[in-house]
Protein backbone atom coordinates (compact mmCIF):
# COMPACT_ATOMS: atom_id res chain seq x y z
CA UNK A 1 0.00 0.00 0.00
CA UNK A 2 2.92 2.09 0.67
CA UNK A 3 4.24 1.84 -2.90
CA UNK A 4 1.04 1.79 -4.68
CA UNK A 5 1.97 4.96 -6.50
CA UNK A 6 4.93 3.34 -8.01
CA UNK A 7 2.49 0.59 -9.75
CA UNK A 8 1.20 2.08 -12.39
CA UNK A 9 -2.51 2.01 -11.52
CA UNK A 10 -3.72 -1.73 -10.47
CA UNK A 11 -6.72 -3.76 -9.58
CA UNK A 12 -6.30 -5.40 -6.10
CA UNK A 13 -9.08 -8.34 -5.20
CA UNK A 14 -9.47 -8.76 -1.45
CA UNK A 15 -10.73 -11.59 0.34
CA UNK A 16 -12.21 -11.51 3.93
CA UNK A 17 -10.13 -8.86 5.08
CA UNK A 18 -9.41 -8.34 9.04
CA UNK A 19 -5.76 -6.50 8.78
CA UNK A 20 -6.87 -3.53 8.24
CA UNK A 21 -3.85 -2.94 5.85
CA UNK A 22 -6.44 -1.36 3.12
CA UNK A 23 -7.93 1.92 3.59
CA UNK A 24 -10.59 4.29 1.01
CA UNK A 25 -7.51 6.79 0.76
CA UNK A 26 -5.80 3.68 -1.20
CA UNK A 27 -7.94 4.23 -3.74
CA UNK A 28 -6.10 7.11 -5.27
CA UNK A 29 -4.01 3.95 -7.13
CA UNK A 30 -5.60 1.14 -6.29
CA UNK A 31 -8.96 -0.11 -8.04
CA UNK A 32 -10.19 -2.55 -5.10
CA UNK A 33 -12.44 -5.50 -6.02
CA UNK A 34 -13.66 -8.26 -3.58
CA UNK A 35 -16.22 -10.90 -3.02
CA UNK A 36 -17.35 -9.56 0.55
CA UNK A 37 -17.94 -6.56 2.67
CA UNK A 38 -16.69 -8.44 5.72
CA UNK A 39 -14.17 -6.77 8.66
CA UNK A 40 -11.81 -3.98 6.27
CA UNK A 41 -13.74 -3.81 3.50
CA UNK A 42 -16.94 -2.80 4.71
CA UNK A 43 -14.87 0.73 5.37
CA UNK A 44 -14.02 0.45 1.40
CA UNK A 45 -17.21 -0.19 -0.03
CA UNK A 46 -18.99 2.35 2.39
CA UNK A 47 -16.46 4.78 0.48
CA UNK A 48 -17.75 3.43 -2.47
CA UNK A 49 -13.99 2.47 -3.44
CA UNK A 50 -15.28 -1.11 -3.52
CA UNK A 51 -16.62 -2.78 -6.26
CA UNK A 52 -18.42 -6.35 -5.71
CA UNK A 53 -18.60 -9.55 -7.28
CA UNK A 54 -22.02 -10.82 -6.83
CA UNK A 55 -20.43 -14.54 -7.10
CA UNK A 56 -21.40 -17.78 -5.03
CA UNK A 57 -17.61 -19.01 -3.85
CA UNK A 58 -18.61 -22.49 -6.34
CA UNK A 59 -18.03 -19.92 -9.36
CA UNK A 60 -14.37 -18.12 -7.73
CA UNK A 61 -12.82 -20.86 -9.59
CA UNK A 62 -14.04 -20.98 -13.13
CA UNK A 63 -14.13 -16.98 -13.20
CA UNK A 64 -10.39 -17.00 -12.53
CA UNK A 65 -9.84 -19.83 -14.87
CA UNK A 66 -11.80 -18.19 -17.35
CA UNK A 67 -9.82 -14.84 -16.98
CA UNK A 68 -12.97 -13.19 -16.02
CA UNK A 69 -11.65 -12.69 -12.51
CA UNK A 70 -8.23 -12.16 -13.55
CA UNK A 71 -4.82 -13.57 -11.68
CA UNK A 72 -1.81 -12.10 -12.61
CA UNK A 73 0.18 -11.57 -9.59
CA UNK A 74 -0.64 -13.94 -6.59
CA UNK A 75 0.39 -12.77 -2.95
CA UNK A 76 -0.10 -15.47 -0.09
CA UNK A 77 0.41 -16.17 2.98
CA UNK A 78 2.70 -19.89 3.70
CA UNK A 79 4.02 -21.29 6.18
CA UNK A 80 7.76 -22.57 6.42
CA UNK A 81 9.02 -25.45 4.38
CA UNK A 82 8.87 -29.38 5.91
CA UNK A 83 11.66 -31.51 5.60
CA UNK A 84 10.89 -31.83 1.90
CA UNK A 85 11.05 -28.41 1.07
CA UNK A 86 7.67 -28.09 0.87
CA UNK A 87 5.35 -24.83 1.73
CA UNK A 88 1.86 -24.81 2.66
CA UNK A 89 -0.51 -22.26 2.29
CA UNK A 90 -1.43 -22.60 5.81
CA UNK A 91 -4.47 -21.03 7.21
CA UNK A 92 -6.36 -20.67 3.40
CA UNK A 93 -6.28 -22.38 0.01
CA UNK A 94 -10.41 -21.98 -1.28
CA UNK A 95 -9.62 -19.66 -4.23
CA UNK A 96 -5.80 -19.20 -3.90
CA UNK A 97 -5.61 -22.55 -5.60
CA UNK A 98 -7.35 -21.89 -8.90
CA UNK A 99 -5.78 -18.50 -9.13
CA UNK A 100 -2.15 -19.59 -7.97
CA UNK A 101 -2.65 -22.17 -11.15
CA UNK A 102 -2.92 -18.83 -13.46
CA UNK A 103 -0.63 -16.18 -11.94
CA UNK A 104 2.28 -15.15 -13.90
CA UNK A 105 3.92 -14.56 -10.77
CA UNK A 106 3.55 -15.51 -6.93
CA UNK A 107 4.68 -13.87 -3.65
CA UNK A 108 5.00 -16.06 -0.63
CA UNK A 109 5.10 -14.57 3.10
CA UNK A 110 7.11 -17.21 4.37
CA UNK A 111 5.37 -16.24 8.47
CA UNK A 112 7.35 -18.59 11.12
CA UNK A 113 4.18 -18.73 13.19
CA UNK A 114 1.50 -20.06 10.37
CA UNK A 115 0.96 -24.00 10.63
CA UNK A 116 2.03 -26.17 7.88
CA UNK A 117 -0.87 -27.53 7.02
CA UNK A 118 -2.38 -30.24 4.65
CA UNK A 119 -3.29 -28.24 1.88
CA UNK A 120 -4.41 -29.30 -1.56
CA UNK A 121 -1.58 -27.76 -3.23
CA UNK A 122 1.77 -27.57 -1.65
CA UNK A 123 4.46 -25.02 -3.03
CA UNK A 124 8.22 -25.76 -4.12
CA UNK A 125 10.64 -22.67 -4.21
CA UNK A 126 10.85 -22.68 -7.50
CA UNK A 127 6.91 -22.46 -7.99
CA UNK A 128 7.52 -19.01 -6.09
CA UNK A 129 8.79 -15.86 -7.54
CA UNK A 130 9.53 -13.52 -4.25
CA UNK A 131 10.06 -15.16 -0.78
CA UNK A 132 9.50 -12.48 1.50
CA UNK A 133 10.65 -13.81 5.41
CA UNK A 134 8.27 -12.86 8.16
CA UNK A 135 7.30 -13.47 11.87
CA UNK A 136 4.33 -12.57 13.61
CA UNK A 137 0.93 -13.45 14.58
CA UNK A 138 -1.67 -14.32 11.92
CA UNK A 139 -4.81 -11.90 12.63
CA UNK A 140 -7.37 -13.07 14.80
CA UNK A 141 -11.36 -12.97 13.94
CA UNK A 142 -12.10 -9.64 15.70
CA UNK A 143 -15.48 -11.11 17.61
CA UNK A 144 -16.09 -12.10 20.93
CA UNK A 145 -17.77 -15.12 22.70
CA UNK A 146 -21.10 -15.33 22.38
CA UNK A 147 -23.74 -14.03 24.22
CA UNK A 148 -26.96 -14.80 25.93
CA UNK A 149 -28.49 -14.49 22.44
CA UNK A 150 -26.49 -16.77 20.74
CA UNK A 151 -26.77 -19.09 22.76
CA UNK A 152 -30.33 -19.03 23.08
CA UNK A 153 -30.06 -19.31 19.21
CA UNK A 154 -28.23 -22.10 19.05
CA UNK A 155 -30.03 -24.18 21.75
CA UNK A 156 -33.33 -23.65 19.11
CA UNK A 157 -30.65 -24.89 16.47
CA UNK A 158 -29.29 -27.70 18.32
CA UNK A 159 -32.68 -30.24 17.57
CA UNK A 160 -32.26 -30.20 13.91
CA UNK A 161 -28.85 -31.48 14.04
CA UNK A 162 -28.38 -35.43 14.19
CA UNK A 163 -26.14 -37.84 15.39
CA UNK A 164 -23.39 -38.33 12.40
CA UNK A 165 -24.28 -35.15 10.72
CA UNK A 166 -21.75 -33.09 8.68
CA UNK A 167 -21.23 -29.73 9.91
CA UNK A 168 -20.92 -26.68 7.59
CA UNK A 169 -20.55 -23.12 9.44
CA UNK A 170 -20.05 -19.24 8.70
CA UNK A 171 -18.03 -16.86 10.54
CA UNK A 172 -18.82 -15.16 14.05
CA UNK A 173 -20.16 -16.05 17.55
CA UNK A 174 -23.42 -16.97 16.29
CA UNK A 175 -21.57 -20.01 14.45
CA UNK A 176 -19.37 -20.65 17.74
CA UNK A 177 -22.62 -21.09 19.89
CA UNK A 178 -24.36 -23.46 17.68
CA UNK A 179 -21.33 -25.46 17.68
CA UNK A 180 -20.41 -25.35 21.44
CA UNK A 181 -24.48 -26.51 21.56
CA UNK A 182 -23.94 -29.42 20.17
CA UNK A 183 -21.58 -30.87 23.14
CA UNK A 184 -24.22 -33.60 23.41
CA UNK A 185 -24.12 -35.25 19.92
CA UNK A 186 -22.37 -38.02 18.76
CA UNK A 187 -19.65 -38.41 15.45
CA UNK A 188 -20.34 -35.36 13.82
CA UNK A 189 -18.41 -34.29 10.93
CA UNK A 190 -16.88 -31.06 9.31
CA UNK A 191 -16.88 -29.71 5.38
CA UNK A 192 -16.93 -26.00 5.62
CA UNK A 193 -15.03 -23.29 4.20
CA UNK A 194 -14.22 -21.87 7.78
CA UNK A 195 -12.69 -24.22 10.34
CA UNK A 196 -12.74 -22.39 13.72
CA UNK A 197 -11.14 -23.40 17.39
CA UNK A 198 -14.67 -24.84 18.87
CA UNK A 199 -13.92 -27.66 16.06
CA UNK A 200 -10.66 -28.29 17.71
CA UNK A 201 -12.44 -28.25 21.28
CA UNK A 202 -15.34 -30.93 19.90
CA UNK A 203 -12.69 -32.81 18.23
CA UNK A 204 -10.69 -33.21 21.84
CA UNK A 205 -14.54 -33.92 23.48
CA UNK A 206 -14.84 -36.91 20.90
CA UNK A 207 -17.98 -35.11 19.57
CA UNK A 208 -16.51 -34.31 16.70
CA UNK A 209 -14.38 -37.48 15.05
CA UNK A 210 -15.96 -37.51 11.31
CA UNK A 211 -16.11 -41.45 11.90
CA UNK A 212 -19.62 -41.69 9.48
CA UNK A 213 -18.77 -38.81 6.91
CA UNK A 214 -19.61 -41.00 3.59
CA UNK A 215 -16.81 -38.40 1.99
CA UNK A 216 -13.54 -38.04 3.46
CA UNK A 217 -13.90 -40.06 6.75
CA UNK A 218 -11.69 -39.47 9.51
CA UNK A 219 -11.03 -35.82 7.72
CA UNK A 220 -12.50 -32.21 9.11
CA UNK A 221 -12.68 -30.83 5.64
CA UNK A 222 -12.81 -27.06 5.29
CA UNK A 223 -11.39 -23.81 3.24
CA UNK A 224 -9.80 -21.73 5.39
CA UNK A 225 -8.81 -21.73 9.66
CA UNK A 226 -9.59 -18.78 11.82
CA UNK A 227 -8.34 -19.10 15.48
CA UNK A 228 -5.88 -18.51 18.18
CA UNK A 229 -1.95 -19.80 18.21
CA UNK A 230 -3.60 -22.65 20.51
CA UNK A 231 -5.28 -23.39 17.21
CA UNK A 232 -2.61 -23.22 15.21
CA UNK A 233 -0.40 -25.95 16.93
CA UNK A 234 -3.16 -28.36 17.19
CA UNK A 235 -3.73 -27.68 13.15
CA UNK A 236 0.03 -28.32 12.70
CA UNK A 237 0.75 -31.06 10.84
CA UNK A 238 -2.66 -32.83 11.76
CA UNK A 239 -3.64 -35.43 9.06
CA UNK A 240 -7.18 -35.63 10.79
CA UNK A 241 -7.48 -31.70 8.64
CA UNK A 242 -7.01 -31.12 5.08
CA UNK A 243 -7.71 -27.74 3.44
CA UNK A 244 -9.27 -27.88 -0.15
CA UNK A 245 -10.04 -25.72 -3.30
CA UNK A 246 -13.28 -23.92 -3.14
CA UNK A 247 -13.85 -25.79 -6.46
CA UNK A 248 -13.86 -29.10 -3.29
CA UNK A 249 -15.27 -27.50 -0.61
CA UNK A 250 -18.29 -26.04 -2.42
CA UNK A 251 -18.52 -27.88 -4.88
CA UNK A 252 -22.94 -28.91 -5.65
CA UNK A 253 -21.15 -32.67 -7.15
CA UNK A 254 -19.81 -33.10 -3.65
CA UNK A 255 -21.92 -31.41 -1.30
CA UNK A 256 -25.06 -33.49 -2.74
CA UNK A 257 -23.24 -36.64 -1.91
CA UNK A 258 -22.71 -35.69 1.50
CA UNK A 259 -25.15 -37.89 3.71
CA UNK A 260 -27.08 -35.74 6.98
CA UNK A 261 -25.13 -32.69 5.62
CA UNK A 262 -26.19 -29.90 7.94
CA UNK A 263 -25.66 -26.09 6.54
CA UNK A 264 -25.63 -23.10 9.38
CA UNK A 265 -25.24 -20.21 7.90
CA UNK A 266 -26.79 -16.59 8.90
CA UNK A 267 -28.25 -13.29 7.45
CA UNK A 268 -28.41 -9.68 7.53
CA UNK A 269 -32.66 -10.11 7.56
CA UNK A 270 -35.03 -12.58 6.03
CA UNK A 271 -38.82 -12.68 4.72
CA UNK A 272 -41.92 -13.87 5.90
CA UNK A 273 -41.51 -16.27 2.45
CA UNK A 274 -37.87 -17.51 3.33
CA UNK A 275 -36.25 -15.10 0.88
CA UNK A 276 -32.42 -14.12 2.64
CA UNK A 277 -30.72 -10.93 2.41
CA UNK A 278 -26.98 -11.36 3.29
CA UNK A 279 -25.63 -8.64 1.29
CA UNK A 280 -26.62 -5.26 2.27
CA UNK A 281 -27.85 -3.26 5.49
CA UNK A 282 -29.80 -0.47 5.02
CA UNK A 283 -30.24 2.09 8.05
CA UNK A 284 -33.01 4.68 9.38
CA UNK A 285 -31.98 7.36 6.65
CA UNK A 286 -32.45 4.76 3.94
CA UNK A 287 -28.33 4.44 3.10
CA UNK A 288 -27.48 1.19 2.41
CA UNK A 289 -24.11 -0.57 3.52
CA UNK A 290 -22.56 -3.49 2.02
CA UNK A 291 -21.70 -6.04 4.61
CA UNK A 292 -21.63 -9.48 3.97
CA UNK A 293 -21.80 -11.72 1.06
CA UNK A 294 -23.05 -14.31 -1.54
CA UNK A 295 -20.56 -16.26 -0.20
CA UNK A 296 -20.88 -20.05 0.30
CA UNK A 297 -23.93 -19.99 1.50
CA UNK A 298 -25.84 -20.28 -1.18
CA UNK A 299 -23.82 -23.30 -2.23
CA UNK A 300 -23.90 -25.17 1.30
CA UNK A 301 -27.82 -24.42 1.28
CA UNK A 302 -28.38 -25.87 -2.16
CA UNK A 303 -25.98 -28.47 -0.83
CA UNK A 304 -27.71 -29.23 1.98
CA UNK A 305 -31.29 -29.60 0.45
CA UNK A 306 -29.80 -32.05 -1.57
CA UNK A 307 -28.42 -34.70 0.73
CA UNK A 308 -29.71 -37.37 1.83
CA UNK A 309 -31.03 -36.49 5.28
CA UNK A 310 -29.49 -32.73 5.03
CA UNK A 311 -30.64 -29.51 6.76
CA UNK A 312 -29.85 -25.93 6.03
CA UNK A 313 -30.33 -23.80 8.79
CA UNK A 314 -30.30 -20.00 8.76
CA UNK A 315 -29.63 -18.50 12.30
CA UNK A 316 -29.92 -14.97 13.40
CA UNK A 317 -31.55 -12.69 16.09
CA UNK A 318 -34.94 -11.60 15.51
CA UNK A 319 -34.71 -8.16 15.76
CA UNK A 320 -31.75 -5.01 16.91
CA UNK A 321 -33.14 -4.27 20.02
CA UNK A 322 -36.69 -3.20 19.98
CA UNK A 323 -35.86 -0.87 17.00
CA UNK A 324 -35.25 -2.62 14.09
CA UNK A 325 -36.88 -6.38 13.25
CA UNK A 326 -35.09 -8.58 11.07
CA UNK A 327 -37.66 -10.62 10.27
CA UNK A 328 -39.45 -8.24 7.64
CA UNK A 329 -42.50 -8.34 5.23
CA UNK A 330 -40.26 -7.04 2.48
CA UNK A 331 -36.56 -7.15 1.98
CA UNK A 332 -34.58 -4.26 2.17
CA UNK A 333 -31.37 -5.53 0.50
CA UNK A 334 -30.79 -8.10 -2.86
CA UNK A 335 -32.05 -11.45 -2.24
CA UNK A 336 -28.65 -13.80 -1.83
CA UNK A 337 -30.26 -17.18 -1.33
CA UNK A 338 -34.07 -17.53 -3.12
CA UNK A 339 -37.64 -18.85 -1.44
CA UNK A 340 -37.04 -21.98 -2.99
CA UNK A 341 -33.94 -22.73 -0.91
CA UNK A 342 -35.91 -22.28 2.41
CA UNK A 343 -35.15 -24.61 5.03
CA UNK A 344 -35.03 -23.72 9.06
CA UNK A 345 -34.88 -20.49 10.24
CA UNK A 346 -33.77 -19.93 13.95
CA UNK A 347 -33.86 -16.97 16.50
CA UNK A 348 -33.58 -16.80 20.25
CA UNK A 349 -37.85 -16.71 20.41
CA UNK A 350 -38.37 -20.31 18.23
CA UNK A 351 -37.82 -22.04 15.27
CA UNK A 352 -39.84 -22.08 12.33
CA UNK A 353 -39.04 -25.06 9.49
CA UNK A 354 -39.97 -24.07 5.87
CA UNK A 355 -39.43 -26.88 4.40
CA UNK A 356 -42.03 -28.41 2.13
CA UNK A 357 -44.39 -25.42 2.68
CA UNK A 358 -46.91 -23.18 0.89
CA UNK A 359 -46.31 -19.72 1.26
CA UNK A 360 -49.61 -19.33 3.24
CA UNK A 361 -48.12 -21.19 5.91
CA UNK A 362 -44.73 -20.22 5.83
CA UNK A 363 -45.81 -16.90 6.82
CA UNK A 364 -47.49 -17.52 10.65
CA UNK A 365 -43.93 -19.56 11.17
CA UNK A 366 -41.62 -17.07 10.46
CA UNK A 367 -44.12 -14.20 12.38
CA UNK A 368 -43.82 -16.81 15.17
CA UNK A 369 -40.27 -16.20 15.42
CA UNK A 370 -40.13 -12.86 15.40
CA UNK A 371 -39.59 -10.47 18.16
CA UNK A 372 -43.35 -10.17 19.87
CA UNK A 373 -42.91 -6.79 19.57
CA UNK A 374 -43.06 -6.48 15.93
CA UNK A 375 -45.43 -9.74 15.32
CA UNK A 376 -48.64 -7.48 15.01
CA UNK A 377 -47.06 -5.15 12.58
CA UNK A 378 -45.63 -7.73 10.46
CA UNK A 379 -48.62 -9.57 10.35
CA UNK A 380 -50.54 -6.27 9.36
CA UNK A 381 -48.05 -6.04 6.86
CA UNK A 382 -48.30 -9.96 5.35
CA UNK A 383 -52.27 -9.15 5.03
CA UNK A 384 -51.65 -5.95 2.95
CA UNK A 385 -48.98 -7.92 0.65
CA UNK A 386 -51.60 -10.67 0.10
CA UNK A 387 -49.53 -13.42 2.06
CA UNK A 388 -51.79 -14.22 4.35
CA UNK A 389 -55.18 -15.11 3.64
CA UNK A 390 -58.16 -13.35 4.66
Amino acid sequence: MAQRAKLGGVTAFLGVNFGGVTLPEHADHIEFTAYCGLGANRALADAGVLDIYPLPYSQLGAAIRAGTLKSDVVMVQVSPPNARGEYSLGLSTEYLIPALAQARAVIAEVNDQVPWTHTETLLLESDIDLLVMSSRPPVAPPYGAPGETERRIAANAAPFVPDGGVLEFGVGALPIAVLEALGGHKDLGVHSGIVCETVMDLVERGTITNARKNIDAGICVGGVLFGTPRFHRWAHENRALQLRSSDYTHSGRVLGRIDRFIAINSAVEVDLTGQINAEVVVDAKGRASYVGAIGGALDFIRGANQSQGGCSIIALPASIGTKVSRIVSRLSGPVATPRSEAGVFVTEWSAADLRGLPISKRVPRMIGIANPAFREQLEREAHEQGLLRA
